[in-house]
């Protein structure tokens, strides 16, 4: 028999203070556990994410970590059962009341068959909290960067991973394969969309964050630096010491998340009134 499927948030941070209580607050219901990884932040980020782990100790959990990649040793033990691992970020705000449709389908054995479900994004550019609106582009024509995987496809995902639930082996049960993606975003309008998420990359996250003239302000990701050459990490650190932060916009989020037009649109439903339970 099989058994009852559980969905486990893992939300790897780094000096996300501005966001992260809302971020938290959104998918408090959907998870039935939520394991907060938190890499050396600077800011209130640490404060923030422990206090929230102190109050709900019964479903959330606060890990100091020294290195992204000891994200994904919190999950691997998960591989093989009947768990779905929803990997968020401090940039990713998701529609709640959307969650808890989608979490319904998740019961029902909906995504069963598939390894990772890919839902729809807007890339912001603006996010206006008074008036309940944000700017930015969809996926599609952007790509998706959602995070929601079927541990129960595998028999294990060792490491060494850079951060949770990139690279290491992955070894799948029978009739499984990485290729069976499911992209909701690509059939599914962002209005109707159960799986949709507010990707403030654009944004600025935490107090220490630079801001560009135009408001854009833009973290090199984890894949970024490590893509980076050696001799390119040492002269940018040298730069940060002399107070040159240069073009931090990474070419490469500007390529996959800038695609197609700039739309507005109403998300009230991410920007729900606090009860108090966070």
């Amino acid at each position: 028999m099989r058994e009852t499927p559980q969905i486990v948030g893992i939300v790897l941070v780094r000096n996300e203070e501005k966001y992260l209580q809302r971020i938290i607050g959104n998918i408090l219901d959907f998870c039935d556990r939520i394991l907060i990884a938190d890499n050396l932040s600077t800011d209130s980020t640490a404060d923030i994410a422990s206090s929230i782990a102190g109050r709900l100790n019964n479903k959330v959990e606060y890990h100091s970590i020294s290195h992204p990649g000891q994200s994904h040793s919190l999950i691997q033990g998960f591989a093989g059962s009947n768990t779905w691992i929803f990997a968020v970020d401090g940039d990713e705000l998701y529609d709640p009341e959307g969650l808890a449709r989608l979490r319904q389908r998740i019961f029902s054995g909906a995504f069963n068959d598939w390894w990772v479900v890919f839902g729809n994004v807007l890339n912001c550019i603006e996010l206006n909290m008074e008036l309940r609106y944000a700017r930015g582009y969809l996926a599609p024509p952007c790509r998706s960067m959602t995070k929601l995987y079927n541990f129960n496809a595998i028999e294990s995902w060792n490491g060494p991973c850079p951060e949770r639930l990139h690279g290491g082996k992955v070894v799948f049960k029978k009739g499984f394969f990485k290729t069976l993606r499911y992209d909701m975003y690509k059939d599914t309008a962002w209005e109707e969309s159960d799986f949709r998420c507010l990707h403030l990359c654009f944004l600025p996250r935490s107090s220490s964050d630079f801001i560009h003239d135009n408001g854009i302000s833009v973290r090199k990701n984890i894949s970024d630096k490590n893509a980076e050459r050696f001799y390119r990490r040492i002269w940018n650190k040298v730069m940060f010491l002399f107070g040159k932060r240069g073009n931090s916009i990474s070419s490469w989020k500007r390529e996959k998340y800038m695609r197609g037009d700039l739309v507005r649109k109403d998300v009230s439903v991410f920007l729900p009134p606090s009860d108090g339970t966070i």
